[in-house]
């Protein structure tokens, strides 16, 4: 009996876990599609019809006020505020109920991501020190979660569960690493109105939580005003998608127990109705009850992130990559891998994520600050250091907050992305691939 309870509490976390890594993987495919036909398209004959699709102009509201945009702008500013709520969601999971719930769980993906971000970061500033491109330093920080678990499930049983929990873990980590850096350091000219404007329903929208105000519609209308406000401010639009996240109720309104309790008294009336091919009045409304039940049993931040991520996943990070990933290749190979932002991107993604990574996550070991993942080795974490380096995303989208104007060194730091992002990739395979010998079905139980 203890052994079921056990197994039941097990599987309601590893679940979840199982069905986020699935869903990201086969995001990762469609991915990984659209960077190859934006690659392809900004290459071709008809390059020109790529630049002027996204640079077209698209107006939003009355004369007296309105917002107006170009394209890429409409889905760098506004598609991916619901991208980084969508994150902002997974941090605020991780943090009430997951991998990040205590500081024991949590020190090692910290520790990860901690060094991941700083040893690349620190690399890229050395390397661009005094120059214009110094600017980019945020940009080898970011590992792009879904190329990363997509490669990782290319490994089959070679790769256990536990890796994949850590990979996930610290790719929330590192987004959350590169929220604040976007916030703090990638922001424009204040304006302190909108901001006071932004905060005020800040501070509403955590009171609805205080509340224990379940409904989406307020939080939507209020994410609406929070966003306007943060664009107008001049601090990224995007992060308003975090905030808005992180004043999602979190908590179930009745638990496991009381769930099962009334579905079953609910279910025990429903049978003992007439039974034929249509429901009658009261079992529609019996139904309608169960449905109610299931609301209060999963949290709002629940039902929304699992409504979201096929959006996520399949819509806004495809259009993404679609309207970010082209490069053009007409210049100088030899050139362009001599350019320091570029190198700065290779060494920092490739190279850094090991250093840091690996480097932090020993130290903190041997602190006895944490303790490996249960059927991870350390060699192990050093090919995830690897895939951490497939930067993608979140490095194209800091890269445009870096370089808004530089279309040359944009085109580098692109360039950069992708090539490090590929080498990471395909090496981190490769690594896991011939060092890892395939999960047994007793290391899996």
């Amino acid at each position: 009996m203890a052994k079921t309870k056990s197994r039941k509490v097990v599987d309601k976390i590893i679940t979840p876990i199982q069905q986020f890594i699935h869903q990201e993987t086969s995001g990762g495919i469609v991915l990984l599609a659209c960077m190859v036909i934006a690659l392809i398209w900004a290459n071709s004959p008809a390059a020109s019809s790529y630049y002027n699709l996204w640079s077209t102009k698209f107006t939003v509201g009355i004369e007296s006020f309105n917002i107006s945009k170009s394209l890429l702008l409409w889905i760098n500013d506004g598609l991916m505020a619901i991208f980084f709520f969508v994150v902002g969601l997974e941090i605020k999971r991780e943090i009430v109920m997951g991998e990040l719930r205590t500081p024991k769980k949590a020190a090692i993906s910290i520790a990860a991501a901690l060094g991941g971000m700083a040893i690349p970061a620190l690399i890229y500033a050395a390397l661009n020190f005094g120059q214009a491109g110094i600017r980019g330093w945020g940009i080898p920080m970011a590992t792009d979660i879904a190329f990363a678990l997509g490669v990782l499930a290319l490994l089959g049983k070679r790769a256990p569960l536990s890796l994949k929990v850590f990979l996930t873990a610290l790719a929330i980590v590192d987004d959350l690493g590169a929220v604040l850096v976007i916030a703090v350091f990638y922001t424009a000219d204040i304006a302190w109105a909108w901001l006071a404007l932004g905060g005020v329903i800040f501070l509403i929208l955590l009171a609805l939580n205080n509340m224990d105000i379940r409904s989406p519609l307020p939080y939507g209308i209020l994410g609406i005003i929070l966003w306007v406000a943060f664009l107008k401010s001049g601090v990224h639009a995007t992060i308003a998608g975090v905030l808005l996240a992180l004043t999602i109720p979190a908590q179930s309104k009745i638990d496991e127990d009381e769930f099962a309790d009334r579905s079953h008294k609910l279910l025990d009336e429903f049978q003992k109705k007439d039974k034929g091919k249509n429901l009658s009045l009261t079992q529609q409304s019996i139904v309608e009850a169960i449905e109610k039940e299931a609301e209060k049993a999963q949290a709002p931040l629940q039902r929304l992130e699992h409504a979201l991520h096929p959006y996520v996943s399949f819509l806004i990070m495809p259009i993404f990559a679609l309207a970010n990933a082209g490069v053009s290749l007409s210049g100088n190979p030899l050139e362009m891998l001599s350019n320091t932002v570029t190198l700065g991107i290779i060494f920092g993604l490739f190279l850094g994520k090991q250093a840091g990574i690996v480097s932090f996550v020993y130290f903190a070991i041997k602190m006895g600050w944490a303790e490996l993942p249960k059927n991870v080795s350390m060699r192990q974490i050093w090919g995830v250091s690897m895939l951490a380096g497939i930067g993608f995303t979140m490095s194209l989208f800091i890269a445009g907050l870096a370089f808004p104007t530089d279309e040359t060194l944009l085109n580098d730091a692109k360039f950069g992305i992708l090539l490090a992002s590929f080498i990471s990739g395909i090496l981190g395979y490769l690594f896991l691939r011939y060092s890892s010998k395939p999960e047994t079905k007793e290391q899996g139980d």
